[in-house]
């Protein structure tokens, strides 16, 4: 059984962000897994480092991102922090972040990305 996790002053994760375990996502983008591991339902911490992508994707599910620092870019625009952006099941886009960010994700279903 997995315990409870509890992220403190989450609002202001850029003070504290070098005590979390990152790991290696795509070039430049690295993840912090709060839970499961992008076969099913998952949400994670997603750190952007400046000029950084990820590539055209599929939502198998909805995908709920919510900006924490810095800004994204998608289709959709810029979302600045504070924002949240809920991707719906059968939509799709690419992502990339000019000055870094960290976001929150949380998948509904796996993604699929484009080759």
């Amino acid at each position: 059984m997995q315990s409870t996790l509890i992220l403190k002053d989450l609002l202001n994760i850029t003070s504290h962000q070098e005590e979390l375990p990152w790991q290696p996502f795509r070039e430049g983008v690295e993840i912090y897994r709060l839970y499961g591991d992008g076969s099913s339902a998952a949400a994670a911490l997603l750190r952007y480092q400046p000029l950084a992508k990820v590539p055209r994707h599929d939502h198998l599910g909805f995908e709920h991102i919510f900006v924490l620092s810095g800004s994204q870019t998608d289709e959709n625009g810029e979302h600045l922090a504070g924002t949240l952006v809920i991707n719906p099941p059968q939509s799709n886009h690419s992502v990339t972040s000019d000055a870094g960010c960290i976001v929150l994700v949380i998948w509904e279903k796996p993604i699929s990305i484009w080759s």
